[in-house]
């Protein structure tokens, strides 16, 4: 039986191409800093379409953090610190998202009923944990969260388990009394990985076809998901 459902963030909570393709483009343009053979490396390594000011769906920034990407980007900006370099990244994300952040049907709504229901809810996201919680914040979240971290809050990033494992510590659970929501396969094999429930949304990037090898259920996005942890 279900007791608790961990939620990833970016395209699972909040529309990842609204709100990321427009704070993408911002955070390339700050780190290029005029030096156009910069801006366009950056663009290529990322894989942003600057017709549509996307990420393009295999872009390693849709599903990773600044940990995995910020060494390559630290190399094409030329600063000479990675972990000063990856804060300074963080922040320009930050600040960029808050002005584009764009929810995805209405998360306080959804779930708030989940936590009326007797749900534990949380956020495990590869975002870094003060983005998380501004943007918790800002949707309205934070009174109804149980736990919420970041690629950087000692549990390791997703595909790792140590997301899935710290929540189901926190809030006294079995891992197998555990959903991770998410639109990544680096969400569904966290799930897996740590013994938990994978539910896939394709409220994100990636298809039906590339998820649901991975998730043991699917579900077009949260909306869906009271009707689904019913039957569960």
């Amino acid at each position: 039986m279900l007791k608790g459902l961990l939620f990833d963030k970016d395209g699972t909570l909040i529309d990842f191409d609204l709100t990321w393709g427009p704070a993408g483009h911002a955070v390339i343009t700050a780190l290029a800093n005029g030096r156009q053979d910069v801006f366009e490396r950056l663009v290529a390594v990322s894989d942003y379409c600057l017709e549509t000011m996307r990420f393009k769906p295999h872009s390693h920034i849709v599903a990773g953090s600044s940990a995995e990407y910020g060494p390559v980007w630290q190399e094409i900006v030329g600063h000479p610190d990675l972990a000063q370099f990856r804060i300074l990244m963080d922040r320009l994300f930050k600040d960029a998202a808050r002005q584009s952040l764009a929810p995805i049907g209405d998360p306080l709504g959804i779930l708030t009923g989940l936590k009326n229901s007797g749900y534990k809810i949380g956020i495990a996201t590869n975002d870094s944990e003060y983005g998380a919680h501004e943007q918790a914040n800002a949707l309205g979240l934070m009174p109804i969260l149980d736990f919420i971290a970041g690629y950087d809050s000692g549990h390791g990033g997703k595909p790792d388990p140590g997301m899935v494992h710290a929540f189901a510590r926190h809030c006294g659970l079995h891992e197998s009394e555990v959903a991770l929501i998410g639109d990544s396969t680096h969400d569904l094999h966290a799930a897996r990985a740590a013994g938990a429930v994978a539910i896939a949304v394709l409220s994100g990037p990636a298809s039906r076809a590339v998820l649901e090898p991975h998730a043991n259920h699917v579900i077009d996005s949260i909306l869906d998901l009271p009707d689904l942890v019913k039957k569960l």
